[in-house]
Formats: structure tokens, C-alpha cells, sequence
């Protein structure tokens, strides 16, 4: 498995210097920052101020010696120059990727648990009232836009916490600036009730789909040969379900996980711009507004290896869940 994993990586790595050159093609010739310094600043900048700028941001550079440079910066620790002089666009990343990592996280996690547990039961219920009602909340959560949810669930965090007199539903950013107390108890407390409504936007509308993906498979899994083989022997049918048909059904489950990793990231840029946090998501809002070309390739960079290691961690998976597999 591990001579598997290691040339799963080295494959990945032409993957990823073929994609991010593409991206950084797109992100460069998608608006110029140089015009955007000299029309956006009052008073106007003169022209050796605007040169200053251009080759501060290595725009004086051909395309492909600004890539190459970047790509070693990269190596090095250097994520190239931000249109702000005053940030360093390293720092600003990883700071933003630990309070982004806990929203992701905690949202798989969720929805994970939720599409396993009613997947399952709606399986095992075909046809019945159950499963129609679980069916239609699946497409109902599927037909929600991402925005549309998280605006109305940060209203009825408003709401609830107006009727309650409480504010433990937190509606901006992932922390409250000031508590009352920083026992470890009350920083929990708090940090709970800020992840709660953007952790269930983003896991409800994962769940939908991962239920039916669930659903599908475990009703292939529960008429196979093996499974009718330990009903016969007499094996008690939770454990027929949780040992024989489960691991064997979470296969595609898993698969389906890392595949939809990248669109959850897409979640997570409009979700905190929603709840206001300061994570990964407004960083490339940001980005984007300001035309700041590596700001932007380093969040796109970041994103592609998580989508990278997610897909080989699901490789690997599919040998735990299902002892027929094996890596040469």
C-alpha cells in the first residue's frame, strides 16, 4: 500500500504543475492590477510610482518567467508578492486555513454521520413512509442554492437569539470578540455556537446527495450473494447490515466524499462570506476583488492538494473497507 500511495503522489505532481500553469494563465489574464493601482488610488499615482508597483508585483515579467519564479518561491517558502506590501501572503493563508479546516472538518463529519445513519434506514425501509419522507427531504436539500440556505438559517440564528434573550447562536465571524469569561468552557461554548449554522449549512446540503449515493449502494449490497449467504447462516441481521453490507456499501460513499471536496470548498467561499469569517473563502474574495494574481493562485494552490490528498486517502480507504482489495 505504501509503494502505491508514493507513486499516487508523484503522479499528482504533474497533475498539479499542469493545472495550477493553466490557472495561473487564467488568474493573470483575468484583469490588471497595475490599472487597478492607478485608477483606484486618491490622489492619482504619478508614473514612476506605478512602474515601482509593476515591478514590485512582477508584472513587467513574461508570463511564464513570473510562473517559474513563482513556482520556485513556492518551494522555498516565498508565495510571491501581494498587491498590500504590507502582507505576507504565507502567514495570511495558513492563518485562514486553520479557521477554515475546523468548518470543513466538522461539515463532512456531520454530514458524513447523517447520510450513513438515514442512507442506511432508508435502504432497509424501501418503499416505506420512511423512506419516501427521507427521499424527499434529500431532494428538497438538493434544490437549495448554497446562499439562499446560509441567509436563512443566519436569519433564524437572529431570530432565535432575539426571542431567547441569549446569544449563543453566533451569526458573524467563527468567534465572539470578547467574553465575559475565558474559562476552557466558555470558549467552547462560544465556538460551538459560531460553527453551528454554517457547519449545518454546508453538512445538509453534502447530506442530500451522500444519502442517496448511500441509499443506492447499500440496496445493491443487501442483494448480493455474500449478504444472502449470512442471512442463511443465521447471522443476526444487525450485524449482517454493520459487518457484511455496510463497509462494502460505503465504498462509493467514500469515493463520492472526495470527489465532492472541491465543491464543498466552493461552499465554504460563500458561506463565510455569509457568516462574515475571516477563513480562506474571504481571503479569495478578496483576492479577487483586488486583482491580486498570487493571493489568488496561493488560495487555488492550497485547495488543489487538499482535493489531491482527500482522493488518495479514499484510494486507500477502499482497502479497509473492503479486504478484497488489495495494492500491489
Amino acid at each position: 500500500m505504501f509503494a502505491y500511495a508514493v507513486r499516487r503522489v508523484l503522479v499528482s505532481i504533474p497533475v498539479l504543475i499542469a493545472s495550477t500553469f493553466i490557472v495561473f494563465l487564467v488568474v493573470v489574464n483575468a484583469g490588471d492590477p497595475v490599472a487597478n493601482f492607478a485608477t483606484s488610488r486618491n490622489p492619482a499615482p504619478n508614473k514612476a510610482a506605478v512602474a515601482a508597483f509593476a515591478r514590485h508585483i512582477h508584472a513587467d515579467q513574461p508570463v511564464a518567467t513570473r510562473y517559474w519564479n513563482w513556482i520556485v518561491g513556492v518551494l522555498h517558502g516565498e508565495w510571491g508578492p501581494s498587491v498590500d506590501p504590507n502582507l505576507d501572503i504565507g502567514h495570511d493563508l495558513f492563518t485562514r486555513f486553520r479557521v477554515t479546516v475546523i468548518l470543513v472538518i466538522a461539515s463532512m463529519l456531520l454530514a458524513l454521520v447523517l447520510a450513513v445513519v438515514f442512507g442506511v434506514y432508508s435502504a432497509v425501509r424501501q418503499y416505506s413512509p420512511s423512506d419516501y419522507v427521507i427521499t424527499f427531504i434529500g431532494f428538497l436539500f438538493l434544490a437549495m442554492p448554497v446562499f439562499w440556505f446560509a441567509v436563512l438559517l443566519k436569519q433564524g440564528g437572529i431570530w432565535y437569539n432575539d426571542q431567547t434573550g441569549s446569544a449563543f447562536l453566533g451569526t458573524i465571524g467563527d468567534r465572539s470578540p470578547y467574553l465575559e469569561s475565558n474559562t476552557f468552557g466558555n470558549q467552547l461554548s462560544d465556538r460551538i455556537g459560531h460553527l453551528a449554522l454554517p457547519v449545518i449549512t454546508l453538512a445538509l446540503v453534502s447530506f442530500a446527495s451522500w444519502t442517496r449515493y448511500t441509499r443506492a449502494s447499500m440496496l445493491e449490497v443487501l442483494d448480493s450473494d455474500y449478504v444472502r449467504l449470512a442471512r442463511a447462516k443465521g447471522i443476526r441481521r444487525r450485524k449482517v447490515l454493520t459487518h457484511h453490507a455496510l463497509r462494502t456499501a460505503l465504498i462509493p460513499l467514500t469515493t463520492v466524499t472526495a470527489l465532492d471536496v472541491a465543491s464543498l470548498l466552493g461552499g465554504v467561499v460563500i458561506t463565510e462570506t455569509i457568516f462574515q469569517w475571516h477563513g480562506m473563502g474571504e481571503m479569495l474574495v478578496d483576492a479577487v476583488s483586488k486583482v491580486d494574481v498570487y493571493r489568488t493562485m496561493a488560495w487555488l494552490l492550497l485547495s488543489a492538494v487538499i482535493v489531491i490528498v482527500f482522493n488518495l486517502v479514499a484510494d486507500l480507504l477502499y482497502a479497509v473497507l473492503d479486504p478484497r482489495i488489495r495494492y500491489d
